[in-house]
C-alpha cells in the first residue's frame, strides 16, 4: 500500500482537514478491508464508526475494491446513520434541557469573549456550518482590504455568493451556495481581524464553555421555518439532497420573494441577540 500516494489522492479530492481524518482512520483500520473482518467496527461509537466507514469507503474506491467494501458493510449489518430518527430528536430535546437555549449560550459567549461577538452573530444569521462561517468571515475581511468584496458580495441583493469560490464552499458532501446577509453587517465584518478555528476553539475552551456551533445551525434551521419552506432552508444551508425534486426541479432563482422572506427571518433572529 502506497500511503503517500493515497494521501495525495485524498488532498486532490477533499479539503485538507477531511483528507487528514480519512487518511488517519484508513491507516488505523485498513486491515478491515484486507481481512474482510469488520467486527471491530461494531464495537465503535456511532459517530466514530460513521467516520471510519467513510474513510474505508474512500480507501476501497482508491484500491478498486469498493464493491467488496459494500458487500462487507451489508454482511455485517453496518449502519451509516447515527441512530433512529426518534432517538436523534430525543437527544436534541434533552441536550437543550441540559445545556439551555443556544441563544443564552451565545449571549454569554459574546459577553465573555467580546472579540467573537460579530462572528457569533454571523454564524446565527447565516446558518452556515462552523468551518464555512470561518472561511466566509475571513474571505469578507480579505477581499474588503483588497477592495474586491464585490467579487463575493452583491450589495444590491445583499447576498454572499459562496458558489463563486468553489474550493472553499463547494465540497463533495458539504456545500454552501449563497447567504442573505444585511449590508450593514457585512460592513461590520470587513473592519474586523481574521479568525482561525484554533483561536475560536481555544478562547471558548479557556472560558470553560461547551462548544455549541452545531446547535446554532440547528436553531437557524428550526427558527426560519416560520418564513421559509424546508427546501428553501435546505438550499440556504447547503443541504441539496439527491432526491428528484431538489436535483431536477428546485430552482431558487425562480422564487421571487425568497430574499424578502429570508430577511424577515434574519431580522427576527437579530433581535434575539441584540
Amino acid at each position: 500500500m502506497n500511503w503517500r500516494d493515497f494521501r495525495k489522492w485524498l488532498e486532490r479530492n477533499f479539503s485538507y482537514t477531511y483528507a487528514k481524518d480519512v487518511y488517519n482512520y484508513s491507516r488505523k483500520y485498513y486491515e478491515v478491508l484486507l481481512s474482510k473482518d469488520a467486527s471491530v467496527l461494531l464495537t465503535l461509537k456511532d459517530s466514530v464508526r460513521k467516520s471510519v466507514m467513510a474513510s474505508l469507503s474512500n480507501l476501497g474506491k482508491y484500491l478498486g475494491i469498493y464493491k467488496e467494501w459494500k458487500t462487507l458493510v451489508e454482511n455485517y449489518g453496518l449502519k451509516w446513520s447515527e441512530g433512529k430518527t426518534e432517538d436523534i430528536i430525543i437527544s436534541r430535546i434533552t441536550n437543550t434541557d441540559k445545556h439551555g437555549c443556544v441563544i443564552k449560550w451565545l449571549h454569554t459567549v459574546k459577553l465573555k469573549i467580546p472579540k467573537l461577538s460579530v462572528f457569533m452573530d454571523f454564524m446565527l444569521i447565516s446558518g452556515l456550518r462552523y468551518r464555512e462561517a470561518v472561511n466566509s468571515y475571513n474571505l469578507i475581511i480579505d477581499l474588503a482590504k483588497e477592495e474586491r468584496l464585490s467579487e463575493y458580495y452583491d450589495t444590491e441583493k445583499e447576498v454572499l455568493e459562496h458558489y463563486r469560490f468553489k474550493k472553499l464552499f463547494i465540497r463533495r458532501s458539504k456545500k454552501a451556495f449563497i447567504s442573505f446577509i444585511p449590508k450593514a453587517f457585512i460592513e461590520k465584518i470587513s473592519k474586523k481581524e481574521r479568525l482561525t478555528r484554533f483561536q475560536i476553539n481555544n478562547w471558548i475552551k479557556r472560558t470553560g464553555f461547551k462548544s455549541r456551533f452545531s446547535d446554532i445551525r440547528e436553531y437557524y434551521s428550526t427558527y426560519m421555518t416560520e418564513w421559509l419552506r424546508q427546501p428553501e432552508i435546505d438550499f440556504l444551508q447547503g443541504r441539496v439532497s439527491a432526491n428528484v425534486f431538489m436535483k431536477n426541479y428546485f430552482n431558487p432563482a425562480l422564487i421571487g420573494d425568497l430574499r424578502t422572506r429570508a430577511f424577515q427571518g434574519i431580522q427576527a433572529i437579530q433581535k434575539k441577540v441584540s
